[in-house]
């Protein structure tokens, strides 16, 4: 099997495309939250818009990788030790439970973005909210992310993980 056809393969796992696109909303925001900053800056609005638009993709493609990461749970939940299958559950859920806090984002920085057009007089303080909102996100997004990187890393563990409020859906029992 050539390399192409194994990426082909590998492409069909939802785990896999889950690892491909998890860095997309934070690494994404991330860039999104210092575009507006210099945008906000230069009091520019182009530039505005193409953070506005940075932060709304980021923002929106949370759905994708909070889907691929629940169709992979079951396989990767398999292939894991106690530790990492604890570490698995706090992931899913932390993610499960503040996934909304992206898509609040984005709606503002949508609300920001149109109303450059329709309602200029409310974008300077959508903007700060879009950047507030999305600061927020961006840190509640590393704190999902540092809950996934200990399913996988097991050199980063330093202790058990966090025991989640309420078991995950497809939490088996340990």
């Amino acid at each position: 099997m050539s390399e192409f056809q194994l990426i082909l393969q590998q492409l069909k796992q939802p785990e896999y495309v889950h690892v491909l696109l998890n860095p997309l909303p934070v690494y994404g925001l991330a860039m999104g939250v210092l575009a507006l900053v210099v945008a906000l800056v230069l009091r520019n609005a182009p530039a505005r818009a193409v953070a506005l638009i940075l932060t709304i993709v980021a923002c929106a493609s949370v759905w994708l990788v909070a889907r691929y990461g629940h169709l992979g749970y079951d396989r990767v939940y398999a292939m894991s030790n106690r530790d990492a299958q604890e570490w698995l559950d706090v992931h899913a859920q932390r993610a499960e439970l503040l996934q909304y806090s992206f898509y609040l984002a984005g709606l503002v920085a949508l609300a920001a973005l149109v109303s450059q057009w329709k309602f200029p007089k409310a974008t300077t303080l959508l903007t700060f909210l879009t950047l507030l909102t999305s600061v927020l996100a961006l840190a509640l997004g590393g704190w999902i992310s540092h809950a996934g990187g200990q399913v996988r890393h097991s050199e980063f563990r330093e202790g058990p993980p966090p025991q989640p409020a309420t078991p995950h859906p497809h939490a088996r029992p340990h």
